[in-house]
């Protein structure tokens, strides 16, 4: 059985950073695809990143691209995503997901972890 449980968030000035872990348990993911997301309260979940567990190659949303980093540690079978120059639009339920490669669909995901930032 699969777990992801996210960790880290909290709330942060404008400006700030934070730094999310999502820790995965279960079976090997070599051939797995982490992504991270969020929500806002009222939105739609919206992508943020992702991250190839094998090979480390990364995607970013256009409105994170420069401000946030994925990354993955395979001995501690963790993902991170590194949040820098935070905004208040950056606000949200921060979720980790997991998919096998060859899915078009998130099958695994946490149970979130909240990012509020303030003015």
């Amino acid at each position: 059985q699969v777990q992801v449980v996210e960790s880290g968030g909290g709330m942060v000035q404008a400006g700030g950073s934070l730094r999310l872990s999502c820790a995965v348990s279960g079976r090997t993911f070599e051939n797995y695809v982490m992504g991270w997301f969020r929500q806002a309260p009222g939105k739609g979940r919206e992508f943020v990143s992702v991250i190839n567990w094998s090979q480390g190659t990364t995607n970013y949303a256009d409105s994170v691209k420069g401000r946030f980093t994925v990354s993955r540690d395979k001995s501690k079978n963790t993902v991170y995503l590194e949040m820098n120059s935070l905004k208040p639009e950056d606000s949200a339920a921060y979720y980790c997901a997991a998919r096998w490669f060859g899915d078009s669909t998130f099958n695994y995901w946490g149970q979130g972890t909240q990012v509020t930032v303030s003015s």
